[in-house]
């Protein structure tokens, strides 16, 4: 019975901090910082997460008003992933920094051109992505990215 009561909420924990990442996300543009810019007119990303998988499906439109359509599945294993819709990257690999912060690098050939570093608020409600790397005009991007849970 003790075991069982201690074991229970571990497990719970471990769940609930998984199902933080999951969920659709709106981009807040009045939080969000492009460098260099121009921002998306809008970006709604739809993630599917547990302790070892992460599925991530965005759409929205870009600042020339071109359709954005990114995709990916992944684990937290460190180890490299196709990816579509990335303009400068063909891959991904993911690691799980804690239960609401996870680490994305994109890579082209192998090589990594963008770290995107993403954390959920304790309250569930906003998440944040910070990327540091470069575009696919060799140019230095630094992005924060807020966006609110729908």
């Amino acid at each position: 019975m003790i075991a069982m009561l201690i074991t229970a909420p571990a497990l719970f924990v471990t769940t609930a901090a998984a199902d933080q990442l999951s969920g659709t996300w709106k981009m807040n543009p009045g939080k969000s910082k492009y460098s260099p810019g121009p921002a998306p007119k809008d970006l709604t990303v739809v993630v599917e997460s547990d302790e070892n998988n992460y599925k991530l499906d965005a759409n929205g439109t870009d600042g020339d008003g071109k359709p954005i359509h990114v995709q990916y599945s992944a684990k937290f294993d460190g180890k490299d992933y196709s990816a579509t819709g990335i303009a400068n990257a063909d891959a991904v690999s993911l690691k799980r920094i804690d239960a609401n912060t996870i680490e994305t690098l994109q890579k082209k050939d192998g090589k990594v051109v963008m770290t995107i570093t993403t954390k959920v608020s304790k309250d569930g409600k906003t998440r944040t992505s910070t990327w540091h790397g470069k575009n696919a005009e060799g140019k230095d991007v630094h992005n924060v990215v807020v966006f609110d849970k729908q």
